[in-house]
């Protein structure tokens, strides 16, 4: 699974609460979503591929490193 992808299942899932990127990290990874031994430097593939889900609107960021999953509403 692609880094945003896991990213956003992990999101999805704690809906509607928000998560720091440690533990979107954490939870994907104890969840198998991600494997740190295929994907080179996993923490910046979740950092990055969360602020990039931030600027497409796909998640909203609602503070420093913290994230939540975009409601069903809007």
């Amino acid at each position: 699974m692609e880094p945003q992808q896991a990213c956003l299942k992990v999101l999805d899932d704690a809906a509607p609460e928000a998560l720091h990127w440690t533990v979107v990290l954490d939870r994907a990874l104890k969840d198998r979503l991600l494997d740190p031994f295929t994907i080179r430097d996993v923490r910046g593939a979740v950092v990055k591929g969360l602020a990039a889900l931030a600027r497409e609107g796909r998640v909203v960021k609602q503070g420093t490193g913290v994230y939540r999953s975009r409601s069903p509403e809007g």
